[in-house]
């Protein structure tokens, strides 16, 4: 699954982002994950199945539901919680939700 994290400039969800791709390794799948920032996501949201938006981008999730529908491809703020955790294996079970 190609999950994508977008947050304001790209660099706040890199942790998370690695503690996500070690759950995928250690579930033994090959995931595809990855982080934006706000410049870079329509471009990004083209090669994406799941796309996860930060706690600081909740105000933009209006603007880029249409996006997102036209694509396709299932959008969810992550919860706060698991974000302020860096819990990656609770936000990648949380993409699994979203893309079944």
């Amino acid at each position: 699954m190609n999950i994508l994290l977008a947050c304001s400039a790209g660099m706040s969800t890199s942790l998370l982002v690695n503690k996500m791709i070690d759950a995928s390794k250690a579930d033994g799948r090959k995931d595809k994950i990855w982080a934006v920032g706000q410049a870079e996501l329509d471009e990004a949201m083209k090669d994406c199945d799941v796309l996860l938006l930060g706690p600081q981008m909740r105000f933009l999730a209006t603007k880029i539901q249409p996006k997102a529908d036209e694509l396709g491809i299932p959008m969810e703020v992550i919860p706060a919680t698991l974000y302020g955790r860096v819990d990656g294996k609770a936000v990648l079970d949380f993409a699994d939700e979203l893309a079944s």
